[in-house]
């Protein structure tokens, strides 16, 4: 399947294939032609005893290796050109994809499982079609070459050669194994490389609490699935290596030469014998690449079967894009819209209207579904049923750059790259100038962050001596979203990563990002969200109750139950009567 799909993945340099395969056939044949000559050259010295006549032809023995060397360098070279491609133009249409899939793609993966894919198996391919071509063509052509010139050399020669190659054959076809089996080892293989990942991301956890591998149930179940596959699969293949061994070892030589020696001239003899010794290698060489290349192939083709399929997970539940750059104006319309995550129903046939230019907030116990509506609204999902609308028109018919540039995501855990502040911000909209940035990172209250450092905007992010809290973090985010202009801003828990010293500046800067857009913000800190135009209580992906926050704390009203919740829980202390256990410890 992966020499299929080289037309798929790398066009551009399919001839590299064909030129490979012709030069490795021409590298076989020299290969060839130099045990001819090496017959030639015993024949001279054994059964002529013409030691003088025998120097020619070691000199075209030579001849003929370098020349098979250096043929067979060149269509290592040709189809290392092809497989190089072959695994970036994977990899680049691998980081396309991971950023036009759905985000329900990853909420099925991990990152490990996605990087194991992504990375190993493109490395895989490559091996394949690097290493393979050559090595599968050789396996190929001096088994048949060989043949002709065995049988060239003496009949007698030419059936053994036969006999062992199909009897080699088979025992490689033993020693493979069970398909399934080998399919089974690679899928432990790829669980345990995607636990080691999420293992070594989370070793400082591990680390805090002085904990193993062990601790991590389902990585150390990996290994040890992984392991016992590993050796079950040795053991299998154990007999059936030894017999190969013996058998080209030892046991036919033995035969041919019980046999011979009653046959001929005893000089002529020698010197088929000690050809056939040396030029027997070859088959034992062609074999031991037969079933390496076997091995590699397997795992070639499984690994871009994995590499579509993962490509083919990106794309369900993909919202389908339009070709509407423009977004006229910024309403917000629900009609009729159910999602799930699987098989949990998370919202069901919620319909509502969320006017331009103004401000709501989405509140309601963990689980309530908030910000699975947020995410609706950035088009990250597509409904399982309705349809959701902005400006009058189905997120479907929108481009991506029309969502790219009219909404802005401010979330939890800010993300910035390990670059300048002055680019992390710029990121927001590329082609804004250098006031704008300035005049985006002062509105969000970021000149303090910037007197902190002698470079000011041009620090690097994640440098020596670079700390930033999540609060000032947090700023740089929301200078980003100030630069990018959208006309919908979502705050998800924007405020949470804010310490005391940060809180009033983050709300300045909040302030300042959502001065005339529609906004949608997702909160748990209730006290942040009094001054919005309007708040929504979702309950089981429903709006249970809506209005400003003067008209829902009239009354026994969910949204009233939640802000006493909220007011108990930070009027909570820990009691004085506990400081004597603890002086006691």
């Amino acid at each position: 399947m992966i020499y299929r799909k080289l037309k798929e993945y790398a066009p551009e340099r399919l001839a590299f294939a064909a030129i490979g395969i012709v030069l490795a056939f021409l590298a076989a044949l020299l290969s060839i032609a130099s045990y001819y000559m090496l017959y030639r050259f015993l024949v001279k010295i054994i059964a002529d005893g013409d030691i003088r006549g025998a120097v020619p032809a070691a000199f075209r023995i030579a001849a003929l290796l370098v020349a098979n060397t250096a043929v067979y360098f060149l269509s290592l070279w040709a189809t290392h050109a092809l497989g190089f491609r072959l695994e970036t133009n994977l990899k680049k249409l691998g980081i396309r994809r991971l950023m036009q899939a759905s985000f329900s793609f990853y909420d099925r993966n991990d990152s490990g499982r996605i990087r194991k894919i992504i990375d190993d198996n493109t490395v895989l391919t490559h091996m394949s079609v690097a290493h393979l071509i050559p090595d599968l063509s050789t396996a190929v052509f001096v088994p048949v070459l060989g043949a002709a010139l065995a049988f060239a050399v003496d009949v007698k020669l030419g059936v053994l050669f036969l006999v062992t190659l199909l009897l080699g054959l088979y025992f490689i076809q033993r020693m493979m194994g069970d398909r399934q089996f080998m399919k089974r080892y690679m899928e432990a293989q790829e669980t345990m490389n995607a636990g080691a990942v999420e293992y070594v991301r989370g070793i400082h956890v591990l680390k805090i609490f002085r904990m193993n591998a062990e601790s991590l149930r389902e990585f150390h179940r990996a290994v040890l699935a992984y392991s016992d596959l590993a050796l079950r699969y040795s053991m299998s293949c154990r007999r059936w290596y030894v017999v190969f061994q013996v058998f080209f070892n030892a046991v036919y030589l033995t035969a041919m030469f019980f046999y011979s020696v009653r046959n001929g001239e005893p000089r002529e003899f020698l010197a088929k014998f000690m050809f056939y010794v040396m030029f027997h290698g070859i088959l034992f060489i062609s074999f031991m690449k037969v079933m390496y290349v076997g091995m590699y192939l397997f795992q070639a083709n499984s690994a871009i079967g994995k590499i579509e399929t993962l490509f083919r997970e990106m794309e369900e539940k993909k919202l389908p894009r339009g070709t509407a750059e423009k977004m006229d104006s910024f309403d917000i319309e629900f009609r009729d819209v159910t999602f799930s995550y699987g098989e949990e129903r998370v919202i069901e046939n919620l319909s509502l209207t969320l006017p331009a230019g103004r401000s709501y907030a989405l509140v309601g116990s963990s689980g309530s579904g908030k910000t699975t509506l947020a995410k609706l609204i950035s088009g990250f999902y597509q409904t399982d049923g309705g349809e959701i609308r902005i400006g009058g028109r189905a997120l479907s018919e929108y481009s991506d750059g029309a969502f790219a540039r009219n909404i802005a995501n401010v979330f939890q855990d800010a993300r910035l790259f390990q670059d300048t502040i002055y680019e992390n911000v710029r990121a927001g909209r590329r082609s804004a100038s250098r006031e704008e940035v300035m005049e985006a990172l002062h509105l969000a209250q970021c000149d303090e962050i910037l007197g902190k450092f002698a470079g000011r905007e041009e620090t690097v992010i994640g440098s020596e001596g670079v700390h930033l809290s999540g609060g000032e973090m947090q700023r740089i985010t929301i200078a980003r979203a100030i630069l990018k202009n959208a006309g919908i801003v979502i705050l998800d828990e924007a405020s949470a990563a804010a310490d005391p010293e940060n809180e009033y500046e983050l709300q300045r800067a909040l302030a300042n990002l959502m001065k005339g857009r529609t906004v949608i913000m997702i909160a748990h800190r209730l006290s942040s969200i009094r001054n919005v135009d309007e708040i929504l209580v979702i309950e089981n992906g429903r709006v249970a109750e809506r209005g400003s926050h003067g008209e829902l704390m009239r009354g026994d009203t969910r949204y009233r139950r939640l802000q006493e919740e909220f007011m108990r829980a930070n009027e909570w202390r820990v009691r004085g009567e506990a400081a004597p256990a603890a002086q006691a410890l």
